[in-house]
């Protein structure tokens, strides 16, 4: 019933998740929550660029990396950002998957030291899979200026892996990241570690761990927690890699007896779901306690009265509007005069371009084809396009910088949820403003395949910056026709 070596030696990185190791290097898996600074450790660690900000879908494929220290080469992979290892999502899924069947060396959790506590969710999922990790505390130079003190020796004891401080923009502890991350992966036994779930959880788990044992080299409690869930993703995940461990008449009589159980104690499936997360939070919380000291409680009061602002019934929907009118007006606005530049300069190019095939005695259709079709439409497309992108998407990135765009899409969520659509859309209509294009692509990020076919064709309807001066100038032609009158 285990995995067998190919599934999960070589074969697995190169085929099933395009992983190229050479002799001798070690695999290591980059994990964190969005927002972490995750794609700037990575950055560092190879001297690659990857674009750091939470693009909609940025890091559905593993981005990869390959860095030399003390004569040892690594290869980093860059999975998927994510809250949790649950797999309710296409990202949360491929990190799920590559952590337990990817054979990484080791694994690298990046966590936010602004808001440690939160992170530590993440942390002990994957501690929950594989003792073979270690804990990179990133964005120290943020915690220090917010007065946030923690004692890593405390989070070291507490977790039983390494909890290593950085501060990646400044390059500051990553060769002692390095040093923990090559110590651990030379770990030959890195046991995995145990949260305490509710009692008649634990009762459960008793009757079906022993008969997981040997399932291909994957935690049997944490198996047995996910049997329990009825993960279906991670059983078909199992199924595919030569591991199925429902096949076995006595395991599946086993969960049978101890769903049986936990429905007499009156949990239902969604309720086991939920106490398992509030067992991981509550872990957490004890992790954290004592071993996060803040010199300043108010540290964050400002951010707090602003997301009150920004997403309250009474002023996140007029905010928003607000701030998309500002856009949009500046977007409009600011491309007329730059469009007209530019409209007259590639226009007044053709009377020229038209003189100097006549000069070489070209065909008529030639030069027609060649001047009148592709470069007046290209210049007219240019001209209309190009200066309210140059626009509209600078500012699109502020808003993502600056963590509104989230915003936007959880005050707009009850809406698109009444009209059977996905909160995400929100996020690709705004880029739909841009351009069309951006807007379709974007929704790969909707999980449900319905929402998602529902999105692309909605957002085709967006108009985007080369058709919003359209409406405006006619507008503004409707209005110099009724003054006639």
């Amino acid at each position: 019933m285990g995995l067998t070596s190919e599934s999960t030696g070589k074969r697995t990185l190169d085929e099933i998740f395009s992983v190229v190791r050479g002799d001798g290097d070690t695999v290591i898996a980059l994990a964190g929550n969005p927002n972490v600074g995750k794609s700037t450790v990575f950055n560092q660690l190879t001297g690659l660029k990857q674009h750091t900000g939470n693009w909609p879908g940025k890091t559905v494929t593993n981005a990869q990396g390959r860095c030399l220290y003390r004569n040892r080469s690594y290869v980093l992979v860059d999975i998927p950002g994510t809250y949790s290892l649950m797999a309710h999502s296409a990202e949360e899924e491929v990190a799920r998957d590559f952590i337990c069947f990817g054979g990484a060396d080791a694994t690298i959790v990046v966590c936010d030291a602004t808001c440690l506590e939160r992170n530590m969710n993440l942390v002990l999922q994957t501690l929950e899979i594989t003792g073979r990790a270690v804990i990179c505390v990133n964005l120290m130079d943020e915690a220090r200026r917010k007065q946030i003190h923690i004692d890593f020796d405390l989070l070291e004891e507490r977790l039983g892996v390494p909890v290593i401080p950085v501060s990646a923009r400044g390059r500051e502890g990553l060769d002692t990241l390095l040093d923990a991350v090559g110590r651990a992966a030379d770990l030959k036994i890195a046991p995995a570690r145990r949260i305490r779930y509710p009692k008649v959880v634990e009762q459960a788990l008793e009757l079906l761990t022993p008969l997981l044992a040997d399932c291909g080299g994957l935690p049997a409690r944490w198996i047995a927690l996910r049997l329990l869930c009825d993960d279906a993703p991670l059983i078909a995940a199992l199924r595919q890699r030569g591991a199925d461990p429902i096949a076995d008449e006595t395991v599946l009589n086993a969960l049978r007896q101890a769903r049986e159980g936990l429905q007499a104690a009156g949990i239902s499936e969604e309720q086991l779901g939920d106490m398992v997360v509030s067992s991981i939070v509550l872990h957490a919380e004890e992790v954290c306690s004592d071993a996060i000291r803040f010199e300043r409680v108010d540290y964050n009061s400002f951010d707090r009265r602003l997301d009150r602002l920004l997403t309250s019934r009474a002023t996140g929907i007029p905010a928003m509007l607000l701030m998309l009118a500002v856009v949009f007006w500046l977007t409009i606005a600011g491309a007329n005069r730059p469009s007209q530049l530019l409209s007259q300069a590639l226009f007044g190019l053709q009377p020229h371009l038209t003189a100097f095939f006549e000069m070489l005695n070209a065909p008529v259709w030639l030069t027609g084809a060649l001047v009148d079709g592709v470069y007046r439409v290209l210049a007219w497309v240019i001209s209309v396009m190009l200066p309210p992108m140059a626009i509209f998407f600078p500012l699109f990135t502020l808003l993502e910088d600056s963590g509104y765009l989230p915003r936007i899409a959880f005050n707009l969520d009850r809406c698109f949820q009444r009209c059977n659509a996905c909160g995400k859309q929100a996020l690709t209509m705004c880029m739909g403003f841009g351009c069309n294009a951006a807007g379709v692509t974007g929704c790969r990020i909707i999980d449900s395949p319905r929402e998602r076919l529902i999105a692309i064709i909605t957002n085709n309807f967006v108009p985007c910056n080369g058709r919003l001066p359209q409406p405006y100038e006619w507008k503004q032609m409707r209005f110099s026709r009724l003054k006639k009158f």
